[in-house]
Formats: structure tokens, C-alpha cells, sequence
């Protein structure tokens, strides 16, 4: 998976559910949800919280973009967050969270985000073993199409499952995996609707968001719940 900032839950589901989760930063940099995410508006909606990054040539991998050097965006994120503070009883564990993310003084966004996947695992009390494909030096063979990616890693880390999320039901076809010994798990939508009182409910926000209105021991209860529903 291509590494995100602070995902939704649907990711913290995934993550959960493998024994070695792999960021695929080789892939060209698109803006998206590796550098942004959602969460509520104080008022109404949502609204996003953003890492700049500087100025890089179209083709660049994830692997080599880098933050912003401004020094202001991590204040800029956790002052969006302060509405919080009035009504979501988790504030001030996830603020801290967020602080300490946040600190790291790291400039790779690739790196940042994987760190910050590690923090919230640690925060949820969910195991979280990584990579990132950059380092692994494998020699996949020739990719013709998106979906090889995940196949020919698969076979080259000689996994027997390959586990992804709704969105790759799609993409990949279950013969192939299968014609090489690997079995292909797509996940199935995560939704949870939670009290967010004094707002209107928002699905599919950042996972901060969750962490703010349910406790880690909550969201770690429920993503167990999933996967015991699933088999």
C-alpha cells in the first residue's frame, strides 16, 4: 500500500490483518491522502489537514518527496484540531499523539507517514511489522500493468495470502493469485458509525477523528470483531 497520513480506519483494518505490510514508495507521487487527510470542520463537514511538500518533478517516486521546510504546517495541524477539545472525550491522548507524530523532525513523507502508522498502531495496541519496497532490492521481472505489483511481490516474499482493501476487488483477479499458490483477500467497506455529539457525523475520516470520540481499546475491539465475523 502506498503510505498514507494518518489514514482512516478502513487502513488500521488492513494493517491489522497481515503479517508484513510493505509501502509501495516507488509508485510516481500523486496528491491525494498520502499527504492529507480529513477530519471534522469546526462548524460543519469536514475539513483537511495538509503536509506541504517542495517542489519535485512530476515523475518523482514517493520514496524521494520531502516535507515542507516552512517549519509552520505542524502547528497549522494541531491548531485545526483545538475544536476538538470542547466535546470529544479523547482530546488530549490524541492531541499528545498528534504532538509527538508531529515532532519528528522527519523530511521524508514516505517515512513520516510509515512512523506515523507505527505510533498509532502502538496508540491502538495493534501489531504493525513493515517495509518499504524501496530497500528491498527485489527483482520483480517486468511490470505490464498496476495489478502486477502486488503479484509479483507476493511471489518474490514467498507469501501464501495476499490481503488488500476494497478498493483492489477490481483491480485484481483471484485466478492469477491463485495460479501461483497465493491466496487474494479483498476486505470488505470498514464502516462504523460513532457519536460525534455537537457534530454531524462524517464516515471515512481520518482516523484521528475515530480516536478522538472511541478509545484505542474500542477501536482495537472492533477491528478484532471484523475479522472474527470474516472467517
Amino acid at each position: 500500500m502506498q503510505p498514507y497520513f494518518f489514514p482512516y480506519l478502513g487502513y488500521f483494518d488492513l494493517v491489522r490483518r497481515v503479517d508484513c505490510w510493505v509501502a509501495f514508495d516507488t509508485a510516481q507521487y500523486t496528491r491525494g491522502w498520502i499527504n492529507r487527510n480529513r477530519i471534522l470542520h469546526p462548524t460543519d463537514g469536514w475539513q483537511y489537514i495538509t503536509v506541504p511538500v517542495r517542489r519535485h518533478p512530476r515523475s518523482t517516486p514517493i520514496a524521494d518527496i520531502r516535507t515542507s521546510e516552512d517549519g509552520a504546517w505542524q502547528l497549522r495541524i494541531e491548531r485545526q484540531l483545538q475544536h476538538y477539545r470542547r466535546r470529544a472525550p479523547n482530546f488530549e491522548p490524541v492531541i499528545s499523539l498528534v504532538h509527538d507524530c508531529l515532532a519528528l523532525q522527519e523530511p521524508s513523507l514516505a517515512r513520516l507517514n510509515v512512523a506515523i502508522l507505527d505510533r498509532v498502531c502502538r496508540f491502538v495496541d495493534i501489531p504493525f511489522s513493515y517495509r518499504f519496497l524501496s530497500e528491498l532490492e527485489l527483482d520483480l521481472g517486468p511490470i505490464d500493468r498496476p495489478a502486477d505489483w502486488a503479484l509479483r511481490l507476493a511471489e518474490a516474499l514467498d507469501a501464501d495470502e495476499y490481503v488488500n482493501a476494497p478498493g483492489g476487488r477490481a483491480l485484481y483477479d483471484p485466478a492469477e493469485f491463485a495460479a501461483r499458490g497465493i491466496r487474494l483477500t479483498i476486505l470488505s467497506p470498514t464502516t462504523w458509525r460513532y457519536e460525534t455529539p455537537g457534530y454531524r457525523f462524517e464516515p471515512s475520516l481520518s482516523i484521528l477523528d475515530t480516536l478522538m470520540w472511541r478509545a484505542g481499546a474500542d477501536v482495537r475491539e472492533f477491528l478484532e470483531t471484523r475479522s472474527r465475523n470474516a472467517t
